[in-house]
């Protein structure tokens, strides 16, 4: 191995040290691709109740960490934070003011496992059926006073 130049001492003062693959590090909260055993987008972390996924995928990967987007707010974090200490899991809250990712939590490994699905469909709700009930309701009563008029 050759013994570092001047200019790698140079380079690495004024641009820090090299990474590898800082555009995925970025995007995966500090971590990289390969190491990911599940993720949640922001939106889905701003949903009241905690994805089952997330708490199956600390019980099978105890050795996993928790990484949490800085940029949400406490509150939205504080049920995963929960979860991941009553299962031993260590967590982080990254935060990278230069970069904003679309990901608001991800569970890694130490060491790569290459999952090919790590990402959670949103939850269904059951609002949008009770919607449509209450929109054919609305549609029944302005038809019933449209007969009743004529």
């Amino acid at each position: 191995m050759s013994r570092p130049k001047v200019e790698d001492y140079l380079e690495q003062g004024m641009y820090g040290p090299k990474e590898i693959k800082p555009g995925e590090r970025r995007e995966f909260l500090g971590t990289l691709r390969e190491r990911v055993v599940i993720v949640l987008k922001k939106s889905q972390v701003f949903e009241t109740d905690v994805y089952p996924e997330i708490e199956q995928m600390m019980k099978q990967h105890s050795g996993a960490d928790l990484l949490l987007n800085g940029q949400m707010d406490y509150q939205y974090l504080g049920k995963y934070i929960k979860l991941a200490t009553s299962h031993d899991i260590p967590y982080k809250i990254v935060l990278n003011k230069d970069h904003d990712t679309e990901l608001g939590l991800v569970l890694a490994e130490k060491n790569a496992i290459n999952n090919e699905e790590i990402y959670i469909e949103k939850q269904k709700k059951t609002i949008q059926v009770e919607k449509k009930k209450s929109n054919e309701s609305k549609l029944k009563s302005w038809v019933k006073r449209i007969l009743n008029k004529r």
